[in-house]
């Protein structure tokens, strides 16, 4: 037993052993973290986990970055943002961090959270360690689980990738499915850079990040020596495992990207049919090399891209071939018309703006008519329709139909037998395409129009006021539909353009509105245009803009003309008169106005040979037809004043010349008229007709009446 005075058992100098080697013997390193001034201090042993040495570290958090993966990094932050927004006291994570000879070690922190009073975290003092060795014993099935993972995420990408793609119609629609952030950048990849076969060279596309572009990349041969080029030629995927072999085997590329901090890359062939259309280049910061798995799923990955490639390469091969097929159906120009100011617009269908344009068989035409006055304007057919489907078929059924509604109108056909001829023409083209169209006849120096709708939207009025309104027009079926069921008889509608007053057509993509009434679609349209500019090609743009903010899968096409005010003094002069059959008064009566209203506009030395013309024409009217005779007598201010008269009638039949024979005192009518007017014609006027004639008035110098109507 031993002495109870005895000294006591002798313990080292050193014990208790501080912290600090206790951590270095289990190879554990201590950091403490500011979060308010934003610095964590590191000890030695910590220094060592990171592979940092103590110059390199400035004891900012961020620093790290250079030895922690992006993707490491993100995990990571995001445990500890969770501990300390739930008011965890500490917390745990494994996260990886790459040496200095690119291999990744495995380590382990773990953090206690310091809060104030309030609860608010101000500091963390933790330990963080190398954890291969823990990993390596009990994670050897821990790394097959996270390759698993690995592997089902990139197959997964791939998946949602090739989904995606399959929807894409467009080359850049393509391009915007793989930038997608659920796209490529998914599979590690910073960024990409795509060139297609073009002639020979490869040419840019896709060039990376912003502000990456390479001087000299943008066309390159592809005997060059890039490595897009080398795909292409070999036909093999070219994979560069590091900065330092990509600067070996592609010094010029390489130092244009130098900045980018690349540090492997994969170029993939893009193929079809065993012919090369392209490259595509995925660029890595964060990892080298490529293992066997990540390689085959990349190529995999290249066989999808290139067959979309290809059909939106095919796709926009069709859409320009259409377009430029609609563009020369299209008239190149609207001519200038004397007294009207015009605007017409096409707009082809859009998908929601994500699948490019659609073309379609929507068109216009301006079409100057036979028989118009230079005194205050002339005739214009304005045409407006709409073939049905959106496809280059579409657009060259489109084509023909303008042209021979251009020809039948400019022969002189009245516009319903204009419409009528038309159908006949797309029914016999063999075609199962309809069309809806509408053809208006107008009459600038009269502002008389006179419309044929063939299952088209109504045209638009916009006053000049700046109201608008929708003019009702009766109508036949849609053309080639008409020819087929029989209905060929188009009514005809008949209005008057005012000075300053606009005529709209409009095909039905500018009105139709989905889950909305049509009616409901030209009245917003009629408000829109009341608020609209008063330039009609102002206004013109605005109703496109309007269209094309609003999408939709129709196209568009617009023609506006505005009929202008006379240039220089108007009379206002015009006078009106219906002749019954069977009245001799009221003939008489007609035959006074005339001769009076002819003296009153400045026409006395002419009254005589307009009394003689205008009694021939009425009487015609009332021997050969069954009804009465309307005249309308009216003044025409322009180049050249001239006085007006029309007869109008209920009978279609058009006057015709006919052999007055010896002693006969019928049948010389007709050439009385074109002896003594200096222009005339005839117009349909609805269910009849309008005979008209022109002639040139010198003003008297003091003419005998002053009223608009002759009479003082």
């Amino acid at each position: 037993m031993a002495d109870r005075g005895a000294s006591p058992l002798s313990l080292p100098d050193d014990w208790p052993a501080h912290p600090d080697p206790i951590l270095a013997l289990n190879r554990m390193g201590s950091f403490d973290w500011d979060l308010d001034a934003g610095v964590m201090q590191m000890d030695a042993q910590a220094h060592e986990i990171f592979d940092v040495r103590p110059d390199e570290y400035d004891d900012r958090p961020e620093t790290l970055a250079v030895r922690v993966p992006p993707s490491e990094a993100r995990r990571l932050d995001a445990v500890v943002a969770r501990a300390l927004n739930s008011g965890q006291e500490n917390y745990g994570a494994y996260f990886r961090v790459r040496r200095r000879d690119g291999s990744l070690r495995w380590t382990h922190t773990q953090g206690y959270i310091r809060r104030d009073p309030a609860g608010r975290p101000h500091r963390i003092i933790g330990i963080v360690r190398d954890a291969t060795q823990e990993l390596r014993e009990s994670g050897d099935r821990r790394d097959q689980v996270l390759q698993e993972n690995l592997r089902r995420q990139q197959t997964n990408v791939v998946q949602l990738t090739t989904a995606a793609l399959a929807h894409a119609r467009t080359v850049r629609d393509v391009i915007d499915v793989l930038k997608d952030t659920h796209g490529l950048t998914h599979l590690g990849a910073t960024s990409l850079v795509m060139g297609l076969v073009e002639a020979g060279r490869i040419r840019l596309i896709a060039e990376g990040p912003a502000g990456s572009f390479v001087p000299g990349t943008e066309l390159t041969g592809i005997d060059e020596r890039y490595p897009m080029s080398e795909a292409v030629r070999t036909l093999s995927p070219c994979f560069i495992e590091s900065p330092e072999e990509f600067a070996e085997r592609y010094p010029e590329l390489w130092k244009g990207i130098t900045g980018l901090n690349i540090t492997s890359a994969a170029y993939l062939p893009l193929i079809v049919q065993a012919r090369p259309i392209g490259a595509m280049g995925l660029l890595y910061n964060d990892r080298r090399g490529f293992s066997a798995e990540e390689r085959n799923i990349l190529v995999a990955l290249g066989s999808s891209i290139s067959q979309s490639l290809q059909r939106a390469m095919f796709y926009e091969q069709e859409m320009d071939l259409a377009e430029g097929l609609q563009q020369a159906m299209l008239p190149r120009t609207i001519p200038s018309v004397p007294g009207a100011d015009l605007a017409v617009r096409y707009r082809a269908a859009s998908f929601g703006g994500t699948f490019g344009r659609d073309i379609g068989g929507d068109w216009y035409d301006l079409i100057p008519l036979p028989g118009g006055s230079p005194a205050g304007g002339c005739r214009v057919g304005a045409v407006i329709g709409d073939v049905q489907g959106h496809d280059t078929h579409a657009a060259a059924v489109m084509g023909q139909l303008r042209i021979v509604l251009r020809a039948y109108a400019a022969e002189g056909h009245t516009p319903a037998t204009v419409m009528a001829r038309a159908s006949v023409f797309l029914h016999e083209l063999d075609t199962d395409r309809s069309a809806t169209c509408l053809y208006a006849e107008v009459d600038l120096s009269t502002g008389v129009i006179q419309v044929v709708r063939a299952g088209h939207i109504d045209p638009m009025v916009r006053r000049a006021d700046g109201s608008c309104r929708r003019v009702p027009v009766p109508g036949g079926l849609p053309l080639g539909l008409s020819a087929e069921f029989g209905g060929l008889d188009y009514p005809v509608g008949r209005m008057e353009l005012e000075p300053g007053e606009t005529l709209v057509l409009c095909t039905d993509g500018l009105v139709e509105q989905p889950g909305a009434d049509l009616d409901d679609g030209v009245e917003t349209l009629a408000a829109l245009i009341a608020v609209g500019p008063d330039d009609v090609r102002d206004l013109a743009d605005r109703l496109i803009d309007v269209a094309e903010e609003r999408g939709g899968d129709d196209d568009v096409a617009l023609l506006l003309l505005r009929r202008r005010e006379p240039e220089g003094p108007r009379s206002g002069g015009r006078l009106k008169q219906l002749v019954p059959p069977g009245d001799p008064e009221a003939l008489s009566d007609t035959r006074r106005m005339i001769r009076t209203a002819a003296a009153a506009w400045g026409a006395r030395d002419r009254a005589d040979e307009i009394e003689l013309v205008a009694d021939e024409m009425i009487t015609n009217v009332l021997m050969h037809t069954e009804g009465s005779a309307e005249v309308t007598l009216r003044v025409l201010d322009g180049a050249e004043r001239r006085l007006r008269v029309e007869v109008e009638d209920s009978s279609s039949a058009l006057p015709r010349r006919r052999e007055a024979g010896e002693g006969g005192v019928s049948g010389r009518g007709l050439l009385l008229v074109e002896t003594l007017t200096d222009l005339w014609g005839v117009e349909a006027r609805g269910g009849g007709k309008c005979v008209w004639s022109e002639f040139v008035v010198v003003k008297d110098p003091e003419p005998a009446g002053r009223g608009d109507d002759g009479t003082g």
